[in-house]
């Protein structure tokens, strides 16, 4: 059985190295991949300083990151008319479980307009994602 995909991308360079699509619609659900705090450019916003071993020495950005992750988010999810009010479930990847801590709650709640959001929310820690110098990732499922 062949399902009807349509998929919606941000001209991101990384998307043809993969190989993959930034979202993608099957019926009235929209799987978004992993988002990250980049600009138009694809400049990560609030760049942490590396070690000499291209590991990240302050998690101090991970507010500035967040926030545009989720402002990233919204404009993928415009592409396909939804906002972040579709959304039913997020995984938030970090670095550092403590830095995202103490900004999450502020900055979901920002995000989503509310004092408690209505979507499913898981948070991991892993010691590095895709890009040396990005904090965190989130992906989400929106119904449409």
């Amino acid at each position: 059985m062949t399902i009807r995909k349509t998929t919606k991308g941000m001209g991101m360079p990384w998307e043809d190295a993969y190989g993959y699509a930034q979202a993608v619609q099957v019926g009235d659900t929209v799987y978004i991949s992993g988002q990250l705090s980049h600009d138009a450019n694809g400049n990560i916003v609030g760049a942490p300083s590396l070690d000499e071993k291209g590991r990240i020495v302050d998690h101090g950005n991970m507010e500035i990151q967040m926030r545009q992750t989720y402002e990233n988010a919204k404009a993928l999810l415009a592409k396909f008319d939804a906002t972040l009010d579709n959304v039913v479930e997020e995984v938030l990847y970090v670095t550092d479980m403590d830095a995202a801590f103490a900004v999450a709650g502020t900055v979901r709640k920002q995000a989503y307009g509310s004092d408690k959001p209505q979507v499913a929310s898981t948070i991991l820690v892993t010691p590095r994602l895709a890009l040396p110098t990005q904090l965190i990732e989130i992906k989400f499922i929106a119904r449409v």
